[in-house]
């Protein structure tokens, strides 16, 4: 019996010291931040276990009114990278503020080079608030909603992470090329999917699906206007719009009401989906949204 115990107790004891040896290597591991949980899906797929990934909007809140607590900002100071998706609502409100309190923290804007679509206007109230200047055209900042420009943003990742840690820099190009073949794997998935879609044409709650829409011929209405719900005449606008366009799918996102979204599907005959394009199984949610656009109802 003793002898039993002496075992159990020395695989517990390695047990405890083998969860303490990983505990002390994550707190020695540098943290990199993201904005958006899609973009900690690519960058994991990138470092592997070199660092850890701190993502600054948490799943479920919208990164366009999201205001960030004092922890929160503590944390992007102790980052030797803060990867920015480009212009979301929470970036242009606090990207300034963000580099003037942490110098030390190199920012990488993930979209350069991608071309970037003409986007709705802010809500005016939330732009005053946010002390952006808003003189210039809005950009629609979703770009990850396309395969195809995310093949652009993951390469802004890689150059970033090759200047910070050239000795690795031959094992984050190898990672590169895989979850490259992987967004490419999702490109053809979405093709093949979209090019028999009955309708062109869909709904969406907030318009984050423009880039999907723009890459695959697809045309995207938005239920928000100008980041607000809509007035009864443009409802009826949009309803009117949805019959002359056969539209039979309606997105709304998670978070957000649905009740805008159940007036107009009831009116059209269209069914209503709740998706997630934050979520972090980025590829998961993109293949699911195009199988949802692609699928034929009996009339």
């Amino acid at each position: 019996m003793q002898k039993y115990l002496f075992i159990l107790l020395t695989l517990l004891l390695a047990v405890a010291c083998n969860g303490s040896s990983r505990n002390r290597d994550e707190a020695r591991k540098q943290l990199l931040t993201v904005t958006i949980e899609p973009q900690r899906y690519f960058l994991e797929q990138l470092v592997g276990e070199d660092y850890s990934v701190n993502t600054l909007v948490p799943p479920g809140t919208s990164p366009e009114s999201y205001e960030p607590s004092p922890s929160v900002m503590i944390d992007l100071g102790k980052s030797a990278i803060y990867f920015r998706v480009g212009d979301l609502g929470f970036e242009k409100a606090w990207s300034a503020r963000l580099a003037e309190n942490n110098p030390n923290v190199k920012i990488v804007n993930c979209s350069t080079g991608i071309e970037l679509m003409a986007g709705d206007p802010p809500d005016q109230e939330q732009v005053d608030h946010a002390g952006h200047d808003h003189t210039h055209e809005a950009l629609d900042p979703h770009v990850w909603s396309s395969p195809r420009a995310m093949r652009i943003f993951v390469r802004n990742m890689l150059d970033a992470l090759v200047e910070a840690n050239p000795e690795r820099a031959e094992t984050y190009r190898e990672n590169y090329l895989r979850l490259s073949e992987k967004i490419d794997a999702v490109d053809s998935t979405l093709t093949a999917l979209l090019e028999t879609a009955p309708s062109r044409s869909f709904i969406i709650y907030h318009p984050a699906l423009g880039y999907l829409a723009r890459d695959y011929g697809l045309r995207q209405h938005s239920i928000e206007f100008e980041g607000k719900n809509p007035s009864p005449a443009q409802l009826k606008e949009l309803i009117d719009l949805a019959r002359r366009e056969k539209i039979n799918t309606l997105f709304v996102q998670r978070g957000f009401d649905l009740k805008n979204g159940e007036v107009i599907a009831r009116e059209i005959g269209a069914e209503l989906f709740e998706i997630d394009p934050l979520r972090y199984e980025w590829d998961e949610e993109l293949i699911r949204i195009a199988t949802l656009l692609s699928r034929q109802r009996d009339e």
